[in-house]
This record gives C-alpha cells, structure tokens and sequence, in this order.
C-alpha cells in the first residue's frame, strides 16, 4: 500500500512541474533548428471585417472605434462592425454616431452572450477574413496588416495577435498577471513554430470567414472557434509583431474570477471538439491542447492528491515527505498573507505569488466542477466594471479549507517528527 501510495503521490506531484516546465522545455528543444517562422508570409489587402464584441463600454467605446478608424488598411477593404450584447449604458448610441463613417452596429436583446452575438454579426458579414476584437483592446496601426499577411499561406486558418498589458508594473495583480501572460506568449511562439498555437485571444485574432462555424451559445469563441479550425485541417500561427495593448482588471478578484469563466466554458469546448486530442488526426497538435489546456485545468486534482498524499506519507516519517510537506505549508503559508495583503497592490512577490497560484487554481477548480454540473457562464460582465466581490465572497467560503489544509500539513509533519 505503501509504495502505491508513494507512486501516485510522486506522478500527482510532477504533473505540475511537467505542465508548468517540463512542456515549455520540451516545446523549446523540438523548436531548435527550425526557423521562427515555418509558414509563407506576403503583404496581403484582403477584404476584413473587424468585430468588436462589447457589453456596457461607454467609458472606452469612443476611443477604440477612433483607434479601428486610424489603423493603417486601405479604407475600402476594412470594415468595422459593433455587436452589442443588448448594452444599456448608452454605447449603443455613441456607436450610431460612427454610422456616417461606415461603422456598423449588430444590436443583439436579450443578453445572450458575446457566443451567440458573434454568430449574429457573422450572418451579416462575406469578407475574406474576420479580424475579432474586445473594446478595451487598442490596436498598433499596422495590426491588421500584420495579422493578414500570414493568410498568403493557404494552409493558415486562423492568425493570434499579441495582446500587450500597459499597467504590468503598476501593482500586485498587474505584475503577476503580466508575469503570466509574457510566459504564455512564449509558449503561444514555440507551439507556433512546431505546429499550431492553442487557442485564440478574444483581444486579437483573426480567421478565413469560409472556415466560420456558428457556435453553441455555451462555446468560448477565441478557444472552441480555433479548434473547429484545426479539425477543418488547418493551421493555427501566433504573430508577435501583431499587437494590441489593454490594461489588466488590476485586482486580484476580478482576474481570478475571470479565470474560473475561461476554464468553466473551455473544458466543456475543448471536449465538444474532442477529435483535436486524436495524434492521428491532428498530430503535434493534440500533444499541445493536452499539455497547454487539459492539464493545466487538472493541475488542482494532481496537487490536492499529491499534497494529501504527501501529508500521509510525511506523518509515517518518510524524510522526503516531511520536506515536500514542509514545502508546502510554506505556499499555503504565504498564499494566507497574500489573502490578507490583497487590497496592498504594493504586495511583495513572496505573497502574491503564492496568493496568485494558488487562488488560479482553486479557481479552475471552481470553474470545472460548476461545468461537470451542467453549469456555462454564457455572459460576462467587464473586467474593468465593479465586479470583484463574488471572487472575494468565494475565497471567504474557502478560508474553511484553508485552514484544514494548514491543520493538516502542521498535523501530519509534527506526528512524523515526533514519531
């Protein structure tokens, strides 16, 4: 029983490690020797259609669709369309006064869900590629161009700009929410180079129109869309020189609650177009969608079992145990001061990174149980507006679980040192 026990704690423990490093380094040496960009690029004027989801922007609507209107694209081969996700804080009407310079508006009642808004707008459009967007995301002159040059290679279904945060520096959240994304960029690169990225970015990323599938109102757009693109047998690039730029929701709450939609819809997506998974349809591809997604999204499981497991081993003495333990009550520790400083955006590292890990994970967690529940967030409410208390009021329900955790890790490594 032991050594079964002993085994399973060891895998559980170093998925982690596999998913978080182990993945990066392997995509890092399989990209070695091979050129950093492995698709035709050409300069391209094909006829966009740039789509800007929103719900409720009155404060940035004006200064993107004045940002849409500078970017660097020939005029009569660009057009900007608003969908609406029934908005009721006057955007719509600041979009009407954008008519008489080409700006279209989709109005969608009934609040059904940027998924089902973007199947709305889709209906109307028959340009050859469809540039997708949020309203707080303000876009390079040259981003568009950019993004469509990559689609001179026929095999290229869908293009990922790089979304850029303009406030990493300026607090806790911010810092390590920039921290993650620029780690996530690099990873978006090498899979790239060796295959397809994974997933798309609701700020920027673009896709052949012909390739569009309507979505189910419970789809994820910038995640299931791709896939479905992938399963058509094409090609998915990430393109850093794309760029656009967006602030971050600057809490703790609001990013981590963001997290818990993203997971909760995309595990049901990902398993809605499951064939991606198959290496004999897909290849490189359903070893990086595993890697990237699935086992992320799992990483709570393995490291619930592995630091139980670790606590039962450590109370019967086992040295390395007691230190895996030890390790442990360490985070759980600092992910407590974290919770305690979280208002402080001059947080320390020591704190907020462990409060960060830790609360994204018990997060995903969230996220994929309320989905095996039959639960989908279908609509979503902006990062920027006031929206932090539900993440808050959730953590307090968890500081039960906190403490049994730190009862147990003290619990099990006294027992094994005084035994």
């Amino acid at each position: 029983m032991t050594i079964l026990l002993v085994t399973l704690t060891l895998c559980c423990l170093a998925l982690p490690g596999y998913v978080y490093a182990g993945y990066p380094i392997l995509l890092w040496l399989l990209c070695r020797g091979r050129p950093a960009v492995t698709h035709r690029q050409g300069p391209l004027t094909p006829r966009v259609a740039l789509v800007i989801s929103c719900y409720n922007e009155i404060g940035v609507i004006r200064q993107k669709l004045d940002n849409a209107l500078a970017l660097d694209y020939p005029g009569d081969r660009l057009t900007i369309w608003v969908v609406s996700d029934g908005s009721d804080d006057g955007t719509d009407e600041v979009v009407h006064e954008y008519a008489d310079r080409g700006v279209r508006l989709v109005r969608q009642e009934g609040r059904l869900g940027k998924t089902m808004g973007l199947n709305l707008v889709l209906e109307e459009i028959r340009d050859d590629v469809v540039v997708f967007s949020d309203a707080n995301a303000m876009y390079a002159t040259d981003a568009i161009r950019i993004l469509v040059r990559n689609f001179q290679d026929p095999e290229v279904g869908y293009v990922v700009g790089a979304a850029l945060y303009t406030d990493g520096a300026s607090g806790a959240s911010a810092r390590n929410e920039g921290l993650y994304w620029r780690y996530e960029l690099a990873i978006k690169t090498m899979e790239s180079r060796l295959s397809s990225v994974v997933g798309g970015d609701g700020a920027i990323y673009a896709i052949r129109r012909r390739l569009w599938q309507p979505l189910q109102q419970r789809d994820i757009n910038d995640f299931v869309n791709p896939l479905q693109i992938i399963a058509q047998g094409y090609r998915g690039v990430f393109d850093p020189l794309a760029r656009c730029y967006e602030e971050t929701a600057g809490e703790f709450s609001k990013e981590i609650s963001r997290k818990e939609r993203i997971v909760n819809r995309s595990i049901r997506g990902l398993m809605r177009v499951r064939e991606v998974m198959n290496p004999f349809r897909s290849g490189l591809f359903a070893w990086q969608v595993v890697s990237h997604k699935l086992l992320r999204w799992l990483v709570p499981l393995f490291l619930a079992i592995g630091v139980l497991g670790s606590a039962i081993l450590a109370s019967q003495g086992l040295w390395l145990f007691q230190l895996i333990t030890a390790g442990a009550l360490m985070v759980v520790l600092a992910a407590g001061g974290g919770h305690l400083l979280r208002h402080n955006q001059a947080m320390p590292m020591l704190f907020s990174a462990p409060y960060y890990f830790v609360m994204v994970n018990l997060y995903a967690l969230k996220g994929i149980w309320r989905a095996l529940q039959g639960q989908t967030q279908v609509t979503w409410t902006s990062a920027r507006a006031s929206e932090g208390g539900g993440a808050v009021s959730v953590w307090g329900s968890g500081v039960a679980l906190w403490l049994v955790t730190l009862a147990v890790l003290v619990g099990s490594l006294g027992w094994g040192v005084w035994k």
